[in-house]
């Protein structure tokens, strides 16, 4: 009778849990796919396009840049990275996009201190200053005109605190007050003036954190904000809507579908539609009305790699 009742109580939950996606603000739709899958990659939004860099193929990081233009629905190669990286961290300020760290290959090997900006206008690369130390799974965003790198896994695979912070106009690297507590693979965005850093993990694959901390550049000082409703890694985020998407994301066996927002003026969570499938691997971008995901692993690690490009709309 006890396993019975268990077993009703369960099926009841997922029955909910099902009946509230179904309800849950949004659609998916898919799109043109990528010409190879790819995993671990970045992505970045610039003038109506979405850039898709870096990412592995069995493994290995490559120096991969494709560009999908939404008003055409297709792809097109573009000027390579200089180096071949998976676990970039990626932010787009004046125009340009800027890559930060990196792993050479899987798993987590060797981060690198390397970091580029991209003119999409020219189709060129451009080699930044170093950083102070190398990291890959490093959260990046831009905020005041500044790029911010936070947390990330050093050489060693040992997951850190640093934020460093570059500025184009010196076009140098500075330290600002490390994180509260040292993680990679985060959602890390900019809103409202100020640098979100959400979710991740602390060690391992199976470590998983739902803290939020909120950066304030003002005092260059860090508060707790409001956790993430479901504690995930491997994370997709981006800006839409004044709201803070947090996509995806893995905790093996499985892979998350959930779509979480943040609303900074309210300071409170929302499950928004999730995705068709769980993922991770990819990184979210928005333009226009919609948000863009594309490539990643439809399993943790690298199995059930994706070239699938789906599309997110609220209405």
């Amino acid at each position: 009778m006890v396993r019975t009742s268990l077993r009703l109580l369960t099926m009841v939950g997922v029955a909910v849990a099902f009946a509230a996606a179904a309800h849950a603000q949004g659609s998916w739709a898919k799109k043109a796919p990528m010409a190879a899958a790819l995993n671990e990659v970045a992505l970045a939004a610039v003038g109506g396009k979405i850039h898709v860099i870096g990412g592995s193929v069995l493994g290995v990081a490559g120096p991969y840049h494709q560009e999908y233009d939404i008003a055409k629905n297709s792809w097109r190669g573009r000027a390579m990275l200089p180096k071949g990286l998976d676990h970039v961290g990626v932010a787009v300020l004046n125009g340009k996009i800027y890559t930060v760290g990196g792993f050479v290959a899987s798993v987590h090997r060797d981060g690198q201190n390397a970091a580029y900006e991209y003119d999409p206008a020219s189709d060129t690369w451009r080699i930044l200053p170093l950083m102070k130390a190398g990291r890959g799974s490093v959260g990046v965003a831009a905020l005041n005109g500044k790029i911010h790198a936070v947390g990330g896994r050093n050489p060693d695979g040992q997951v850190v605190a640093t934020h460093e912070m570059f500025d184009p106009a010196t076009n140098s690297w500075k330290l600002l007050a490390p994180l509260p507590r040292a993680r990679d693979h985060t959602a890390t965005v900019a809103a409202d003036g100020r640098l979100h850093v959400i979710g991740g993990r602390t060690g391992a694959s199976t470590d998983k954190t739902d803290q939020h901390d909120i950066y304030d550049p003002a005092t260059n000082t860090w508060s707790s904000g409001p956790p993430l409703p479901t504690a995930r890694s491997g994370l997709a985020a981006t800006v839409y809507q004044n709201l803070l998407l947090v996509i995806g994301g893995e905790l093996p066996p499985n892979t998350f579908a959930q779509n979480e927002a943040y609303d900074p003026k309210t300071k409170t969570w929302r499950a928004l539609a999730p995705m068709p499938h769980g993922r991770h691997g990819t990184g979210a971008a928005t333009s226009g009305g919609s948000v863009y995901v594309a490539a990643g692993s439809l399993w943790p690690g690298s199995r059930g790699v994706t070239n699938e490009l789906i599309v997110f709309t609220m209405q």
